[in-house]
C-alpha cells in the first residue's frame, strides 16, 4: 500500500541511516520494515493520522515480533502494521490512560488502521526491538525516536534522543518513528 500512494520515499541521509542499520543488523534475523514515509515533491500531503511525514526526513518502522519459543520473526501483527498497540504492564507508567483522560481522543486512532488483524499468536520481542533502536541510535543523523514511555523503561533504553512525542500526536506502542537532525 505504502508503494502505491508513494509513501515509500526519503531523503538520502535517512536512506543511509537505514542502510547501515540495515548492514548492522546482518547476522541477525531482524530485518527492517517501513510502514510510512514521505517525500515532498512526490507526495505534498501527510498521510491522516501523521501531521509532520511531509518533508522526506521521517519514517515509521514496524516493531520487531517473536513466537511464543522466543524466535524472532519479520512477521507483523496488522495488515498495515499501526493499530496493535504493546500496552503497558501494570507496575508500568501509563501515558496512554492519562492523554486518553486529558480529553486527547485521536491518540488511540492507529486502532483504526489495522487494515486486519493477522499473526495472532505473535508477541511482542522486547530484545529484537531493542536491537533495532540500539543500532539506529548509532546514527549520528538520528534526531529522535519516538516511541512510548512504557516501552523505553521496559527495554532499558537512555538515549535521550528517544522522545514521548505529546499528547496531541498519536501512541507510538505499535510502531517506532524515527527522524533525522
Amino acid at each position: 500500500m505504502t508503494v502505491l500512494l508513494n509513501r515509500n520515499y526519503v531523503n538520502p541521509k535517512l536512506n543511509q541511516l537505514l542502510n547501515k542499520t540495515e548492514k548492522e543488523l546482518s547476522g541477525t534475523t531482524i530485518e527492517i520494515h517501513y510502514l510510512d514515509a514521505n517525500f515532498p515533491f512526490i507526495n505534498k500531503f501527510p498521510l491522516l493520522p501523521h501531521l509532520s511525514h511531509n518533508d522526506g526526513n521521517k519514517i515509521d518502522l514496524s516493531l520487531i515480533y517473536e513466537t511464543k519459543n522466543g524466535i524472532i520473526t519479520n512477521k507483523q501483527k496488522s495488515i498495515s502494521g499501526y493499530g496493535l498497540f504493546e500496552n503497558p504492564n501494570l507496575h508500568e507508567y501509563n501515558q496512554i490512560e492519562k492523554c486518553l483522560n486529558m480529553g486527547y481522543f485521536q491518540y488511540d486512532y492507529p486502532k483504526y488502521l489495522t487494515l486486519g488483524k493477522i499473526n495472532e499468536e505473535l508477541i511482542f520481542s522486547e530484545k529484537g526491538t531493542k536491537n533495532l533502536i540500539e543500532n539506529i541510535l548509532k546514527s549520528q543523523h538520528l534526531g529522535k525516536l519516538f516511541i512510548e514511555p512504557h516501552l523505553k523503561t521496559r527495554m532499558g533504553l537512555k538515549d535521550n534522543r528517544i522522545r514521548y512525542h505529546g499528547c496531541k500526536a498519536v501512541r507510538h506502542d505499535d510502531h517506532i518513528h524515527i527522524q533525522l537532525k
